[in-house]
């Protein structure tokens, strides 16, 4: 009775050492890069052709961009300077904070820039 657990460890002794049959792994199979299209050259022209001489003294800036005069074309004022006008560096503070007008006038380069945008929040509420 005293040799109960020496039975399970021989038993595993004897599977541990027993010949096991071999693992077989499927090698993968490399496959072939694309062959590279051949280049199709153009054929020759059958005919020569000479190229023409041009004259560039026939340039005239008012026939290539003329200004249009039609009633169509609307001129719209820009809203957002209209307003800029309006605007100072004490509204726009008092609009968004001290600490918000220092942050966009670091990030925007200048306090005109800041107001600006103080300007287009406002137009946006």
């Amino acid at each position: 009775m005293k040799y109960w657990p020496l039975i399970p460890l021989i038993s595993l002794l004897f599977i541990g050492c027993a010949e096991q049959q071999p693992v077989y792994r499927p090698v993968p199979v490399k496959k072939e890069a694309p062959k590279p299209k051949p280049v199709i050259t153009p054929e020759k022209p059958k005919k020569i052709h000479k190229l023409k001489e041009v004259e560039d003294d026939n340039f005239d800036p008012a026939y290539m961009y003329p200004e249009t005069k039609s009633k169509n074309a609307k001129q719209v004022p820009e809203p957002v300077t209209v307003a800029a006008a309006q605007m100072n560096k004490e509204e726009c503070m008092a609009m968004i904070g001290q600490e918000k007008f220092d942050k966009y006038t670091q990030m925007l380069g200048s306090e005109a820039a800041a107001i600006k945008r103080c300007v287009l929040l406002k137009s946006m509420r």
